[in-house]
């Protein structure tokens, strides 16, 4: 009897279904996919090519005993479905629904949480050498997608799990795609694996003229046999067996048959293995299969048609960031904008397009980009690194040794600072003040809004050293009500006048506190509000002229952001430290929309409002 999705109550109740049923059912998972993210927004196209591979997966191995791992876990959906969350999947990346992601706390079929790419045969290596270490017996398998073996870590876990014969499987998902088309060696030779011309046309030829006969089939299947082993040697014995692999592949992602018998023979294989799948992004919706790129990670929209149910009626801050430096460009030729798989995700089409020699697109490495950067910066070049905040995490080491003890003008344009929104802890920029501002000779920059990211932009062309600008993904324009004066290094803007307390606040955060002082306003206290742009430097002189209550607000972690730095310049210069501070407290914060978030970490205007009022109440009362 069929099974519909919604009946689903565990994965191994799939291995009770034919194959005919299964199909069927793959026709059910990809409409859930499709309508529930044209709801909530999420990564559509990578979850649309792993359907087939997914049950095959849960099919083959014994879940959750043995150990599913996802690369990034972005691809992770149907997973969910398999596995007692169909019933609540609508509920995907809203606040307090489930995550895009692989949670341990929110199921026990995710073994690992994952966010960023190339994590996870690490991760199934040390799962495999502490099942070996405590005498258990389960199965690892390492689920990764072609683009996150352009990060380097990938290659060191391959090079020890090989040289140590460990037994765990890693499954290449090979759709030629990452989040932009993939660059690099690797990529080159897997697309030779998948097209191999000259073997690809001598099967068809050889299959059509003995095609035609009882013996000539007997005949093609022997040379098919001995084509295929001779590829072996030839083709495929040059990377992954080299590392100590068994090499099993290409194979049709999306033939479940096929995967099934290939994942059985890498589960009785001795050691470790690589199954090399090719899968097709986007798979089912014809919108996904044309544009794989536009909906790796989309906002909601319309089937029908693909658009996006609602636009911004600003530019967002990467795009207005990119549009300033590809003008800069056409009349500095030194200027190199670098990506790490995120053109069109930082808004580098047009420089791109304008410039293709002049955007530098490294695939999913950040480390190598920072220190590529570093060189080019050493070479006479101008280069901009344009990443989001939570990938810049991965690139600490080379930014502190490679660009800064150099003191070398290498620019960071740190796209998504702050509450990134749905895609939750794993992606949100709250660390990245806490990364830069105890590094000597970095200059940190946060615009209030659109414009005064513009005149940073600018800026930065005559800054001789390394810098950083930092912004939120969500534009706003505060000309309106407050003119933006202009930018000077160092020195903040005061942007309202009051005797009751001064506001502190970085980037994002200038717009919420202008709202508070408005409020506060109407219940007679007010405030001087300060668009602190320049977060280091300190403007020293404006610190030590305020005399009276101090009161910080960033988007960021209070430990070692904007509020640490404050206190320790107040400490050592004996001034009387912020009567409060607004920001993220010692946690990681989940998913949601912004305004959500805010409200749960009490940082929108009339919870602060509310906060201040109460403690400048309490001081004059003497509590």
């Amino acid at each position: 009897m069929r099974m519909h999705l919604s009946q689903l109550q565990d994965s191994s109740e799939l291995k009770k279904l034919s194959y005919e049923e299964l199909e069927i059912l793959c026709g059910e998972i990809r409409q859930t996919l499709i309508q529930t993210v044209a709801r909530r927004g999420g990564h559509l196209a990578s979850n649309l090519g792993v359907v087939e591979l997914t049950i095959a997966l849960h099919r083959v191995f014994d879940l959750p005993k043995d150990r599913l791992i996802f690369d990034v876990g972005h691809q992770s959906y149907v997973h969910k479905l398999l596995t007692g969350r169909n019933l609540t999947f609508d509920t995907l990346r809203t606040f307090g629904g489930i995550s895009g992601f692989p949670k341990r706390n929110e199921s026990e079929y995710d073994a690992f949480e994952t966010g960023h790419a190339s994590t996870a045969i690490s991760a199934a290596l040390g799962m495999a050498r502490a099942r070996d270490i405590l005498g258990e017996d389960y199965q690892v398998i390492a689920l990764v997608g072609d683009g996150a073996l352009t990060g380097g870590m990938c290659y060191e876990a391959l090079n020890d799990a090989g040289s140590t014969n460990t037994r765990m499987i890693v499954i290449l998902n090979d759709n030629e795609m990452s989040i932009a088309p993939n660059v690099g060696a690797l990529s080159q030779h897997l697309t030779d694996l998948r097209i191999s011309r000259g073997w690809s046309s001598t099967k068809l030829r050889v299959k059509s003229r003995l095609g035609k006969s009882r013996i000539g089939k007997r005949i093609y299947r022997v040379i098919h046999r001995a084509k295929c082993f001779l590829r072996y040697l030839l083709i495929d014995e040059g990377f992954f067996p080299a590392l100590g692999f068994h090499y099993y592949g290409p194979i049709d992602g999306h033939n479940l048959k096929h995967l099934e018998k290939t994942l059985r023979l890498a589960k009785d294989a001795e050691g470790p293995v690589v199954i090399h799948v090719l899968t097709t992004k986007g798979q089912g919706y014809d919108k996904a299969e044309e544009q794989p790129e536009k909906f790796h990670g989309v906002p909601p929209f319309y089937v029908e048609t693909g658009d996006p149910r609602s636009r911004p009626e600003l530019p967002g801050n990467g795009a207005t960031a990119a549009q300033e430096l590809l003008e800069m460009a056409q009349k500095d030729k030194r200027i190199v904008a670098i990506s790490a798989a995120m053109v069109s995700s930082c808004g580098l089409q047009k420089f791109q397009e304008a410039y293709p020699e002049r955007v530098i697109d490294v695939g999913i490495a950040e480390e190598h980009a920072v220190t590529m950067a570093a060189g080019m910066a050493a070479g006479g070049l101008k280069p901009y690194f344009a990443v989001y905040a939570t990938f810049f995490q991965r690139s600490y080491d080379q930014m502190i040794h490679d660009v800064c003890m150099q003191h070398l003008p290498v620019t960071f344009l740190i796209d998504r600072a702050g509450l990134s929104g749905h895609d939750g802890s794993t992606h949100h920029g709250v660390f990245d003040l806490a990364q830069l501002l105890p590094v000597p000779g970095m200059t940190v920059l946060s615009p209030r809004d659109l414009e005064e990211l513009r005149h940073m932009v600018r800026f930065s062309a005559t800054f001789d050293g390394p810098l950083a600008i930092r912004f939120g993904r969500d534009s706003v324009d505060l000309e309106g009500n407050y003119p933006y004066p202009g930018f000077q290094l160092g020195r903040w803007e005061k942007m309202t006048e009051g005797q009751d307390a001064a506001l502190l606040a970085v980037g994002s955060m200038v717009r919420e506190a202008v709202d508070a002082a408005e409020l506060l306003k109407k219940r007679g206290i007010s405030v001087q509000v300060y668009n602190c742009s320049t977060v280091s430097p300190l403007d020293e002189k404006t610190l030590k002229s305020l005399n009276m209550p101090v009161f910080t607000m960033e988007e960021h972690v209070l430990k070692g952001g904007f509020f640490s730095s404050i206190c320790a310049f107040d400490a050592l210069n004996h001034l009387a430290l912020p009567m409060g501070c607004f920001g993220i407290p010692d946690s990681y914060v989940q998913h949601g929309g912004r305004s959500q978030l805010l409200k749960a970490l009490g940082l929108l205007p009339e919870q602060m409002a509310d906060v201040i009022e109460t403690k400048l109440r309490e001081a004059k009362d003497g509590r």
